[in-house]
This record gives structure tokens, sequence and C-alpha cells, in this order.
């Protein structure tokens, strides 16, 4: 019987999954690939409205994660998990801890392939940098033996670990429609990281599922304040948007080499 194929996301916020990896999950999902989802936190901190309005973190972490929920069934992930960690408190965290909590997942799912965000965080967010360096290490701790995570579970290698990352293009169409982004961080502003062309190990089209992903995207209302009307875009404007996507091979067990990718599976 040939093995199934799994593969795992672990993203900080919800609609990480969506306005990053959106097209690509509605992709794989219709090949028959076994998607899983572990978010870090549940967005309590992430309210885009008018502030008098304001639900609360714990009203909005509710709110998000319905929306996360609802998303992910338009997608096809089979499960979604949840590390409970405080929305923008993520890097705080104790690493041991998180660590071991991705390696139980991981463990337990034993995909084959995991996606994360880069070491830049996409526009430099430090939940984003910090879930990186996580899943990264967990990746390691959990195709180690001697290694003991909190479920006690046996090891298991990954074959492929990915970044998710903006190539120069991409984050020139995405500004040119939604402007540029910038965050506050200990009094610097950081924006969205362009990955040179050449830097980019792996794309993935997936314009054939693009409507997937703004139908994913929809689910996540509470975070779509201030962003334009999509829909009325041109469909040659949205199909590359949403449905094209980088990734960075940060390690492979099954393959290598210059050539640009077009499947998260490639040997395995």
């Amino acid at each position: 019987m040939t093995e199934s194929k799994r593969l795992l996301c672990v993203f900080a916020h919800p609609d990480d999954e969506t306005l990053g990896a959106g097209s690509t999950l509605a992709k794989y999902a219709a090949a028959g690939v076994e998607l899983y989802l572990v978010t870090a936190t549940r967005g309590e901190r992430g309210w885009q409205g008018d502030t008098s309005a304001d639900p609360g973190p714990q009203a909005l972490g509710e709110i998000r994660t319905a929306e996360l929920l609802a998303a992910a069934q338009v997608l096809g992930i089979r499960n979604v998990q949840f590390l409970n960690y405080l929305d923008g408190d993520l890097d705080q965290a104790d690493p041991a801890e998180a660590i071991g909590r991705i390696v139980s997942h991981i463990r337990r799912i034993q995909p084959q392939v995991v996606i994360t965000f880069g070491p830049e965080g996409s526009y430099g967010h430090p939940d984003h940098i910090a879930i990186s360096q996580f899943t990264s290490a967990a990746v390691m701790c959990a195709a180690d033996a001697t290694y003991a995570d909190p479920q006690a579970l046996p090891a298991h290698r990954v074959a492929k670990l990915y970044y998710m990352v903006d190539s120069r293009s991409e984050v020139e169409a995405l500004v040119g429609i939604i402007g540029d982004i910038r965050f506050l961080v200990d009094g610097v502003q950081r924006g969205i990281v362009a990955w040179d062309e050449w830097a980019v190990t792996t794309k993935i089209d997936g314009r054939a599922h693009w409507q997937m992903a703004v139908r994913a995207a929809a689910c996540h209302a509470s975070q779509l304040v201030g962003y334009p009307d999509f829909a009325s875009l041109p469909e040659d404007v949205q199909a590359p948007l949403w449905g094209l996507r980088s990734y960075y091979r940060a390690f492979s067990m099954v393959n290598g080499g210059r050539r640009v990718e077009d499947d998260l599976f490639e040997g395995v």
C-alpha cells in the first residue's frame, strides 16, 4: 500500500494559513494530500476595526478561532490544533516548552513535509519569527530518538522543511494592490522582506485553486478590515495574487540542486 502524503503547517495566527498558503493548501487537498495545521495563538490582539468596537482579547480569540475553523474546512485541512500562546507574546514563550509541544504534533501526525514562516517572519512580525525558530528546532528534535516530548511519542523524521517566503515579484504585485505593510517593533519600522528570485527554491502554482483561497479568506472577516475589495479585481490580477506562492527549501532528505521545484513533495 502506498503511504499517504501528509503536510503539516505550523503558523503563528489564524489567517496565516489562508493569506499565506491558501491556494497551496487547496491544491494539495484536491490531490488527496492529508493537511494538518498547528496555530500558535488565537489572534486575541489582532483587532482591525474601530478601537471602540474592540470586543477584547477573549472574545476576539473566540471569533478568530471560529474563523480559522471555517477557513480550514474550505481549504480541506483535516485537523487544526492550537498551542494557546498569547498573540503578540510568542517570542517570549519558553523555547523548550514550545518546541516540545510542536514535536508532539510532528510525531503524532508524521508528516513528510512541514511548512512554516521564514526566518524574517514575512514582514518582521516577532510571532512569525518565533514560530519559524520553534518549528525548525522541533523538526530536528522530532527526529532525535533521545528527545522526550510531552507525550512520549516515538521519533519521526520529516523529509522536507519549507519556509513560506515572498519573492520580489510577489511583493511588488501585493504592494501595488494593498500598499506597503509596515510594523513597528521596538521603535523600528519593519516591512515585507522580498526574496530575490534566485534565492527561491520552490514555486507552487495554485492558480487553479485561487477561488478556494478567496473563499477561505472571506472566513477571516475580522482581519479584512481596511483591505481592498478583492472580488472587484479582475481575474487575471486575482489568480496570480492568490495562486502563486514561493517557498524556500530549508532542508530536504530526498532532493536538492538549483532547479526550482514545482512540488513540495518532490522526491518523497
